[in-house]
């Protein structure tokens, strides 16, 4: 039997392209034939499917020849993991070995997470930019929904890097600052340094471009400079017409509401921080993507136009925002900040560590367990969903995780420790070849698997 080390490799862009190919001969009309199942109720019967309507403008009447299905099992059966092929009313439909890709995908992790190689010289930089984060202020400041964008800039800047860009995060936190330790309690990997880059003389150039600017108040009308700045609040430096920019640039896809900006200090280091990145990667080209909560969205869009306003200079950058929907959290504990969800869920963890193993819960490798698990629970609570759409925590404190709330993340992260431990003494078993009886683990095998997943099982 082949082994899962030396099992080929697996996509679904070249299983679709192998699928495609064999179904079509030269001078076949153009058009796709197969598509991938998504629903739950059919995976159980087919992963592919050719419906008949595709498959009639190839074949009559849509009937595949049986020799050609024969041709592409023995082709394709092991290369793709095809475990049938049928014709149905509805078409041609396959059906994976799942047992076997779950097997070879599982057990060559490293394999498929691998950074992919740069075919391009060109320079692929990009910029995350958490907006929650640019005004510096403590962990009890973030809401829920801050931390849900945090996790999601963690997310993406790995998934970057996989693709073989070259990421910064912004901002730039100072290090042993609550913050960073926040961050770290839930394994954010963030760019805290022991001192930040002072941008003052970029902050005091952009006061300068923004006061001769013809879309500022204060620029368009000198005379009366004294006058107007009086009338504006103490904070603000500046007021910039957005919507005449706007007009002028024929820029599309902001909010119609923009109309004018009262510009602020910390608006001003934000550009200045993101600028001094972009400078210093020397990119052709830079993608700088704004992560931010559905709350800041508007505020964020004019953070993007004040910066096009200051660019004066010949960098190339793409701005792009991305906006994560709310958090709302159900239960008594509505009005819970960051740190409390988090204090919350790691309460529950150890609640339930007591439970299962007693006294032996306590000490240092344990506390790193249940902080681990507790990261866990809450990046799955927060990114589960799509990031548009929104999230609702229930906080309810009847709520016990270890066998109720199979949607919640403590549950999940509870479940995937007692599968890993089922497996890890499933292996050591085998290893020491012991004849094994039907184990919970084997009727959680077929359960999910099927009965006629079983063909066998022997240990020598």
């Amino acid at each position: 039997m082949e082994t899962a080390a030396s099992a080929p490799e697996f996509s679904l862009a070249a299983c679709s392209a192998a699928l495609e190919a064999a179904l079509r001969g030269p001078g076949c009309a153009d058009g796709r034939v197969w598509f991938k199942e998504s629903s739950g109720r059919n995976l159980k019967s087919r992963d592919w499917i050719a419906p008949r309507a595709a498959l009639s403008k190839l074949y009559p009447r849509g009937q595949v020849p049986e020799d050609l299905i024969e041709r592409l099992l023995s082709e394709y059966r092991h290369r793709l993991y095809i475990q049938s092929c049928k014709q149905t009313g509805s078409g041609l439909v396959i059906l994976l070995d799942h047992p076997a890709l779950f097997t070879q995908v599982l057990g060559n992790i490293l394999f498929y997470t691998r950074p992919l190689k740069v075919l391009s010289a060109k320079k692929k930089c990009v910029i995350l930019n958490c907006a929650p984060l640019q005004e510096n202020k403590g962990p009890e400041s973030l809401t829920v929904s801050h931390l849900r964008t945090i996790l999601l800039v963690d997310h993406l800047a790995e998934v970057f890097r996989q693709q073989g860009w070259e990421v910064h995060i912004t901002p730039n936190l100072p290090l042993k600052t609550s913050v960073c330790n926040f961050l770290k309690l839930l394994r954010v990997t963030w760019p805290c340094t022991q001192q930040t880059t002072s941008n003052e003389g970029t902050v005091s150039n952009f006061k300068k471009i923004l006061s001769e600017s013809v879309y500022t108040q204060l620029g368009k009308d000198k005379a009366s400079s004294n006058q107007a700045q009086n009338t504006l609040p103490q904070d603000v430096l500046l007021k910039v017409h957005l919507k005449q920019f706007v007009k002028d640039k024929e820029l599309e896809g902001y909010d119609a509401n923009l109309d004018m900006a009262l510009v602020k200090e910390e608006a001003l280091r934000q550009i200045a921080e993101l600028q001094h990145k972009v400078k210093k990667e020397n990119a052709e080209d830079c993608l700088v993507i704004h992560v931010v909560g559905c709350e800041e969205e508007f505020q964020q869009q004019k953070i993007d136009l004040l910066w096009q306003i200051l660019n004066t200079g010949r960098d190339r950058v793409t701005q792009r925002h991305l906006v994560c929907g709310s958090v709302k959290v159900i239960g008594e504990s509505s009005h819970i900040n960051a740190v409390q969800y988090f204090q919350f869920r790691r309460s529950q963890m150890q609640e339930a560590s007591v439970m299962k193993y007693g006294n032996l819960v306590q000490g240092d490798s344990w506390t790193e367990i249940i902080s681990s698990m507790t990261s866990a629970t809450i990046r799955f609570e927060l990114l589960a969903t799509a990031h548009r759409s929104p999230v609702n925590l229930d906080l309810t404190q009847a709520v016990n995780i270890s066998t109720k709330g199979t949607k919640s993340g403590a549950f999940v992260m509870y479940n995937c420790a007692r599968l890993a431990t089922l497996f890890d003494h499933f292996n050591k078993s085998v290893q020491q070849e012991f004849q094994l009886p039907v184990t919970s683990l084997f009727l959680l095998w077929i359960r999910w698997c099927g009965p006629s997943s079983v063909v066998s099982c022997e240990y020598h």
